[in-house]
């Protein structure tokens, strides 16, 4: 006579503890996703800070930064400020160094010269690649950007002039539709935000600024590629070489 096999079952009570459980570690897991997510935002948003003060020189190149003072002036704890300088060392704004902690980096002329050809080139081909590639709505963003930071020009409000100025040369790169050039330009972009923040810093060197991204929209707007590649890489240039022959 051949046996039933029972199947077997965890009695109830413990079922329900064990099923508990489960539900509080997934609990506990959301929970820490979201306080990693929460953190990493407050990482951003401090390292965005710190770019403003770095870029308008109140903190200068070779600027020592203490977390115990920059988390007092921020008003924040140390572990997300501590996050953010490892941000702003990946982007090339900030050096970590042994037994002195972060600085702010320090380029020499030359330095400074080699990024720019970099990066002249970088939005020469993506001037080039935009004229092709970018929509009618893009073109028209873009121009849209160029009102507000004439708008922000008149105010005579150098940090939001100068983050609409970046949004364009962002808009233009994005424009080409090529994600590779897009990482290498915000990277190599970011290095040189405090040099290219100086194309405000005398009404001169403003005012040609200005007129050069008049011309940057005229060409874009009508697609000539080749013109709008040169013109860039030029742009890109300018307010570095004013700047020497200022000093």
């Amino acid at each position: 006579m051949k046996k039933t096999l029972k199947a077997t079952s965890l009695p109830p009570r413990k079922m329900e503890v064990e099923i508990a459980g489960a539900v509080e570690a997934d609990k506990s897991k959301e929970g820490a996703s979201e306080r990693e997510s929460v953190q990493e935002l407050l990482a951003e948003q401090l390292a965005e800070r710190l770019r403003d003060l770095i870029v308008t020189d109140e903190l200068r190149p070779g600027t020592p930064l203490r977390e115990r003072t920059l988390a007092e002036r921020l008003q924040v704890s140390r572990t997300p400020l501590r996050d953010a300088l490892k941000i702003l060392a990946s982007d090339g704004l900030v050096s970590l160094l042994p037994n002195r902690g972060a600085v702010v980096t320090e380029l020499t002329p030359d330095q400074i010269e080699e990024k720019l050809d970099v990066l002249g080139m970088i939005e020469e081909s993506a001037a080039l690649r935009a004229c092709k590639t970018a929509s009618d709505d893009e073109i028209s963003e873009i121009r849209a950007l160029h009102h507000e930071m004439l708008a922000a020009y008149e105010r005579r409000d150098r940090v939001t002039y100068f983050h609409l100025n970046q949004r364009i040369h962002r808009g233009i790169v994005n424009a080409a539709h090529n994600g590779t050039l897009a990482q290498i330009h915000e990277l190599l972009n970011r290095q040189l935000y405090r040099y290219r923040f100086q194309g405000s810093v005398t009404s001169e060197i403003w005012h040609t600024a200005i007129d050069e991204h008049e011309e940057i929209i005229k060409l874009l707007s009508a697609r000539q590629a080749q013109a709008l590649g040169e013109f860039m890489r030029r742009h890109v240039h300018r307010t570095w070489e004013q700047l020497l022959g200022d000093g």
